[in-house]
């Protein structure tokens, strides 16, 4: 389940986060933006999906869930992502 401190409410079993992701970079870090929105550098290139599954993994852990309660909506080809999170 999400820790009290990921800014989802129980009875809300479904929501929407907007990414903004960076391939390439650095290190791997995440930011919390807003309750709905989280910025992410990665270290894997935007080659072949592995961009973006690396920063659903950053987010998962991040938000304390597994990777699977996370789907991509949209975005997949930008780095400007839309995801929707199952809580339950």
């Amino acid at each position: 389940m999400c820790p009290a401190n990921c800014g989802l409410e129980a009875e809300n079993l479904m929501t929407y986060i907007k990414l903004k992701v960076h391939a390439s970079s650095k290190e791997n870090k995440i930011l919390k933006k807003k309750d709905d929105a989280f910025e992410i550098w990665t270290k894997e290139p935007a080659e072949n999906g592995r961009a973006n599954s690396a920063a659903l993994g950053l987010l998962a852990k991040a938000l304390g869930v597994e990777v699977k309660k996370i789907a991509l909506v949209k975005g997949a080809h930008s780095p400007s992502k839309i995801v929707l999170l199952r809580v339950a």
